[in-house]
């Protein structure tokens, strides 16, 4: 008989098929995944809020539904976290600030409607950085939230809940945004997968923004399928969101054992000499998984994402000091130190350098696909060029920029990419691999992704949070 434990850490994947089969039902996964919620959380941070009744409430429902007959989908009746930046209907969605902390939506964020469509059972609201604007996930206002390989550690962030509750075991998936890797980030620092869709894959209303042309929304999960699973469900053209793209979804699932034998893999060089020793012995050796199951390898100048990194920043700034610059005049004392000062600076952005970084990014955006995958089907990087620090480090050696240096730029092309863990360091921290494809081909991003993981095995180790 499989214990509370082994259910919470079977994938989403897993779950679907045995919920489907009727051998575990919806209420009895979301009460083990509560009472994991109850008992880890306070160590770990993850929730913000937790959504108990109304997820019992909507597990009792989906247990009908598919004891009748009325199956959705994989999705149908697992427990899903979502980042407390989208908006929830009589739910409070603070963005981890203390300005909206007591800030209650009259309806579902897009991404929320398309879950509970898809029959998934709302966990709760996760924590991140304030406003989503930073990558270690400690927040003055509602806590750090803490890595379950090292409760010491940072997540990573912003979607630093999101990041912390799929590795712990208290949820099977997550929602979490990526303005300069913050579904990357925590994902390559917890072990997980997680992927940044090709902007505009999914809708942007109605989440709280930070930099509306480089954010991008999607799931984090215990796998590559399970992502995909999750991006199926929550794609989609939505007509009332101008950033959204009018694109065709697929499910992702599909096609994903067929192999990666002949698929070309440029190695990106860029800054790897700047990164942690474990991490360049680790994605060496990825590179060696992926060579020994039929991909041709070969180096790429990728010296150009220093570039974008640069543009990236310039609008990042921008557009969340345009957004923030009421708030900032009137409650400035209101924001976290680092959040404020990284407003600031972004107000002191010259209106000159904003239309020229915007200019370089739509052009970028056309000829991304040639420029950087020319002759190559995918590009391997590592996701970040170290592990997870300790939180007390970071307030003295912020982290953010080497944590975004190889995320970011990917932000500014548009284009999907995906991290998958791929080892880890002397002190047991996970390390990413970061795989990245052309706009609108996350289907090749997956294949690739599930066939490493398969082949690596370094995915079905758990934290010692237990």
């Amino acid at each position: 008989m499989i214990t509370t434990t082994d259910l919470c850490y079977l994938t989403l994947h897993e779950l679907g098929g045995r919920i489907r089969a009727k051998d575990v039902s919806p209420v009895e996964v979301t009460e083990a995944t509560l009472e994991r919620i109850e008992r880890l959380n306070p160590k770990l941070n993850a929730y913000i809020t937790v959504m108990a009744e109304q997820a019992m409430a909507d597990a009792r429902e989906a247990e009908a539904e598919i004891a009748s007959g009325r199956y959705r989908g994989p999705l149908h009746g697992v427990p899903i976290g979502v980042k407390d930046l989208c908006e929830t209907k009589g739910v409070r969605t603070t963005a981890g600030s203390k300005i909206l902390a007591d800030s209650v939506p009259v309806a579902d964020a897009p991404v929320v409607q398309k879950l509970r469509a898809a029959g998934a059972v709302i966990t709760g609201k996760l924590n991140l950085h304030e406003y989503a604007f930073g990558t270690t996930g400690v927040n003055p206002h509602f806590g750090a939230c803490r890595n379950p390989w090292d409760i010491e550690r940072i997540t990573g962030g912003s979607s630093s809940g999101s990041g912390s509750a799929v590795a712990a075991g208290l949820c099977y998936a997550a929602i979490g945004s990526d303005t300069g890797g913050s579904i990357r980030i925590p994902a390559s620092l917890c072990g997980i997968a997680g992927i940044k869709p090709t902007y505009g894959r999914v809708s942007l209303r109605d989440v709280v923004p930070l930099s509306s042309s480089l954010d991008h929304l999607g799931p984090l999960a215990r796998s590559a399928r399970d992502c995909a699973l999750v991006l199926s469900a929550i794609a989609g053209r939505d007509i009332q969101d101008e950033t959204s793209a009018d694109a065709p979804v697929m499910d992702w699932s599909k096609g994903l054992q067929d192999g990666i034998r002949g698929l070309r893999i440029g190695v990106g060089t860029y800054a790897m000499n700047d990164a942690q020793p474990a991490v360049r012995t680790a994605f060496e050796h990825a590179i060696e998984v992926l060579e020994q199951l039929g991909a041709k390898t070969k180096a790429i100048d990728t010296s150009m994402l220093g570039t974008y990194f640069y543009v990236g920043g310039v609008v990042l700034l921008s557009e969340a000091a345009a957004y923030h610059k009421d708030n900032l005049e009137k409650r400035a004392q209101d924001y976290g130190e680092d959040v404020r000062m990284r407003l600031l600076s972004g107000l002191d952005q010259k209106a000159v350098d904003y239309v020229r970084a915007m200019q370089y990014m739509r052009d970028l955006r056309r000829t991304c696909d040639d420029t950087l995958l020319g002759d190559v089907d995918l590009v391997a990087m590592p996701t970040t060029i170290m592990t997870a620090p300790r939180i007390d480090t970071v307030e003295s050696e912020d982290p953010t920029l080497g944590l975004s240096r190889l995320t970011l730029p990917f932000d500014v092309t548009g284009q999907p990419s995906l991290s998958v863990p791929c080892g880890f360091d002397d002190n047991g921290m996970p390390v990413g691999l970061m795989l990245v494809g052309r706009r609108f081909d996350e289907a090749t991003v997956f294949r690739a992704a599930h066939a490493f993981e398969e082949a690596a095995g370094v995915s079905s180790r758990r934290p010692p949070v237990d």
